[in-house]
């Protein structure tokens, strides 16, 4: 009888270090998000990744690309959840099924940055009539020309200063297809004009004559959004995992990390899980 006990507890054990493993193993996997190259290159992922984890025991993995880009991962179903800056382009992710629900989470702003000697004169509060300076002017401007959502925010300004890209556009306009921290390199190395999100102009080091020209513009506004991709569509999604980080990422923990990343001082990213700033 002792010895049927024994077996029956080191079964249970055994179940029970099984069940155990799994679960580890399980949460060792982790889970991928797809983001963008300023949440990645401004320092942000570095501040709040390791919290996550330790909290949850959830290893994330980060693919940094454009937002359109990261999009395209998250609509593949090659990633779990999609943390992006391009508001219509998200509601759009969502209305076609290919993520469950967008949630607000932070905002910064973008700002213009240029030479010091502004010889295109774009300086001041009005970004659609500091664009229409610099095309006048034919100074040099580099985009990112990488279908992210600072890309895309550039576009709109260049079409609310009422100019055409496309007519317009000569020597003087210079597509990188790169992310924020090689577009910032190309204007710091060429003395030009750029839209950047101020989290990563915070972070960059290599600004050579590079200042703000342009910030304080109500259209510099530049919220993020995070969604966990559709469980539905993607059977192998981490939904459960996933959900955790949104979950951890909108909690007060969450929300009190991304405020307490700061550089001298300055804060790159604002909480905003209420979405109140974008009302």
């Amino acid at each position: 009888m002792d010895r049927l006990r024994r077996l029956l507890c080191l079964n249970f054990l055994a179940v029970g270090l099984a069940a155990l493993t799994l679960g580890s193993a399980r949460a060792a996997e982790g889970i991928t998000v797809a983001s963008t190259t300023s949440t990645e290159q401004s320092g942000l992922f570095a501040h709040l990744l390791p919290r996550f984890t330790e909290a949850t025991g959830i290893p994330v993995r980060v693919v940094a690309l454009g937002t359109g880009q990261a999009l395209d991962v998250g609509r593949r179903g090659d990633a779990d959840v999609v943390l992006v800056h391009d508001t219509a382009a998200e509601e759009a992710f969502v209305r076609d099924g290919f993520g469950v629900k967008r949630l607000p989470v932070m905002y910064n702003d973008f700002v213009v940055v240029g030479p010091k000697g502004d010889s295109a004169g774009a300086s001041g509060r009005d970004v659609a009539a500091a664009f229409r300076r610099i095309a006048e002017a034919k100074a040099p401007f580099v985009s990112r020309g990488d279908r992210s959502g600072t890309h895309a925010a550039e576009l709109r300004i260049w079409r609310e200063a009422g100019l055409d890209l496309g007519a317009a556009r000569g020597a003087w306009y210079r597509e990188i297809g790169q992310g924020m921290g090689p577009a910032l390199n190309a204007a710091s190395a060429t003395g030009a004009y750029l839209l950047a999100d101020r989290g990563t102009w915070l972070s960059f080091k290599n600004r050579g004559d590079l200042a703000v020209l342009v910030e304080g513009d109500p259209r510099l506004f530049n919220p993020y959004g995070v969604i966990l991709v559709n469980p539905a569509r993607h059977p192998h999604v981490k939904a459960r995992e996933g959900q955790a980080f949104i979950d951890w990422l909108v909690s007060p923990a969450g929300q009190q990390a991304i405020a307490s990343y700061k550089i001298n001082g300055e804060s790159l990213f604002i909480p905003d899980a209420a979405g109140a700033a974008g009302r």
